[in-house]
């Protein structure tokens, strides 16, 4: 099952490549595309790769659940309620087990906004204290934002903050699987916690990792910490398959490559222009021309250049 699970990725993460171009690849249903097994019982429906719009619904992370013989966990509740109920539609047609636990992967507004849709449902919602801070921080913003955006789709969504909340790691046993709620360290947002399955060497990471899509550095992303995270904390867990936040399952060495080597070639290239005398307005345009290929290259690239001058120029 390893070996056919592997060429399976393997087929996702290539000969399935994202684009940030499909505005919908299931017209049938809101969510961007149909849900796949990534392997048994794990399962996701991969959001677009580019920003969240109107016509994906403003799916752009992936959505994924685990399937037990005693319940289902969720990990990302979606960025309104329609998409929750969608997810949920889904998880009904492989399974008649309920939906027993909803994980925000942090604070962000698809990571969280569907949360009313399954607290209606009776469901628990668990996050990281610090992307609860987060959503209370900006809850109104963040609402108000997607509904800009998706107009009437938004129609029933509101900001539910978690009810279950966790700092370092969070247990779940369940159907026999045994799952850990991790907090690795900081990296891309506040609060950005993985999903963690040893048994099944599955790790939904969320936004530690990126491949398909360019990871986007926020003013409170401290890259110098996301690196520090992956080579304490990931890199000695190894999984062999990863749901990254963005993008199709795949595996360590893609994520690696992506994401870690993305950010030492950045931190390296405005290293390099600070030393030089090099001011804010120039670091912009350092060379990420071996990036150029990633989705959301164009919408992000410049703007990460300038985040991080702005951290370095204090290191």
């Amino acid at each position: 099952m390893k070996y056919l699970a592997a060429a399976m990725i393997g087929l996702l993460a290539t000969a399935v490549s994202a684009s940030q171009n499909i505005p919908d690849k299931y017209p049938q249903s809101v969510l961007y595309s149909k849900p796949v097994e990534v392997i048994p019982h794990v399962f996701s429906s991969i959001g677009a790769t580019g920003p969240g719009t109107y016509e994906n619904s403003g799916h752009n992370n992936n959505l994924s659940f685990i399937v037990t013989d005693q319940g289902v966990v969720v990990f990302n509740s979606g960025a309104n309620s329609q998409l929750a109920s969608a997810l949920h539609d889904e998880i009904r047609k492989v399974t008649d087990q309920p939906v027993v636990l909803v994980i925000n992967e942090n604070g962000q507004g698809h990571a969280m906004l569907g949360n009313g849709y399954w607290r209606d449902q009776g469901v628990d919602i668990l996050a990281h204290v610090d992307a609860i801070a987060k959503t209370r921080e900006n809850a109104g913003f963040t609402l108000q934002r997607m509904q800009d955006r998706q107009l009437e789709k938004a129609a029933g969504s509101r900001v539910e903050h978690a009810n279950l909340s966790f700092e370092t790691r969070y247990d779940i046993s369940l159907g026999g699987v045994d799952m850990q709620v991790l907090y690795l360290g900081p990296a891309h947002s506040p609060g950005d916690i993985q999903l963690w399955i040893p048994q099944w060497d599955m790790m939904v990471t969320g936004d530690l990792t990126f491949h398909e899509r360019m990871p986007p550095v926020f003013p409170e992303t401290c890259t110098k910490c996301w690196l520090e995270t992956w080579e304490e904390k990931l890199e000695p867990l190894a999984p062999t398959y990863i749901i990254p936040g963005h993008g199709h399952p795949t595996n360590l060495a893609q994520v690696r490559r992506y994401t870690r080597d993305y950010i030492v070639d950045l931190r390296a290239k405005v290293g390099a222009h600070i030393e030089d005398g090099g001011d804010l307005a120039g670091a912009y345009y350092v060379d990420q021309s071996n990036w150029s290929h990633v989705d959301t290259f164009k919408e992000l690239a410049t703007r990460n250049a300038g985040q991080v001058y702005e951290e370095m120029e204090w290191e």
